[in-house]
């Protein structure tokens, strides 16, 4: 399949013209309508600075259902101690860019660019990005971030300063979608670390059924709030 070019016009591909590795369109900007466009088609961004913005939708795709999240003995442990005090949405920028200078392997660059961390900041002052923190001891440990559209959250990167504050963070934010009834959970990219937690892979069009239904439900608008204290 060919990789198309996008223009100025607010339209993508359907996705399942894609590449085998995912990559479906180039170009493009991160405006927060093309933004929400590409998420609610099953589709985002990653690239690297000083390159063109690429589009992707992977097939199989990375998916957690809430209800099937699984918890190690350990970090149940941890979470039983409040090791970490856990909020949402109060450092939003700050965890962000904590995510972009997260090291990688092979001393890989950041896909996070500068552009990146503005275009979703706006997304979160519009009350589309979310963020989940982490602290020890007043200061931030680790946390996550990701978009969140209809009764479906994107997730798009998290980070640790300290062992477990980002599986913190993440086992926490499960726990409130579960309460507001979010029904999917997109990894996007298949890694070890999201399957421990119960993400499976499925094909791209289970995705896209799943996805549709969930856009189809009431969203969880503005600030987001922990429903519950952690414990």
């Amino acid at each position: 399949m060919p990789v198309f070019q996008l223009s100025r016009k607010l339209i993508f591909p359907p996705p399942e013209l894609a590449e085998k590795d995912g990559l479906l369109a180039v170009g493009g900007d991160l405006s927060e309508k093309r933004l929400l466009l590409a998420y609610s088609m099953g589709i985002f961004p990653w690239y690297s600075e000083g390159f063109p913005i690429l589009w992707w939708s992977p097939d199989p795709r990375l998916v957690l259902v809430p209800e099937e999240l699984k918890v190690s003995r350990s970090l149940r442990q941890v979470i039983k101690k409040n090791t970490f005090r856990v909020t949402m949405d109060t450092a939003f920028e700050e965890v962000i860019r904590n995510c972009a200078e997260a090291p990688r392997k092979k001393n890989e660059g950041t896909w996070i660019t500068e552009d990146m961390i503005e275009a979703y900041t706006r997304l979160h002052h519009s009350g589309f990005a979310h963020s989940v923190e982490s602290w020890r001891n007043g200061e931030l440990a680790g946390g996550l971030y990701g978009v969140s559209l209809g009764k479906a959250f994107f997730g798009e990167s998290m980070f640790s300063k300290m062992s477990n504050a980002s599986k913190a963070a993440f086992t926490e934010l499960v726990r409130q979608l579960i309460a507001w009834g979010f029904t999917c959970i997109d990894c996007q990219v298949t890694t070890s670390h999201l399957m421990g937690f119960g993400a499976k892979e499925i094909p791209r069009g289970e995705f896209m059924r799943m996805l549709h239904r969930a856009l189809g439900m009431p969203a969880v608008k503005g600030k987001w709030n922990l429903l519950f204290s952690s414990k």
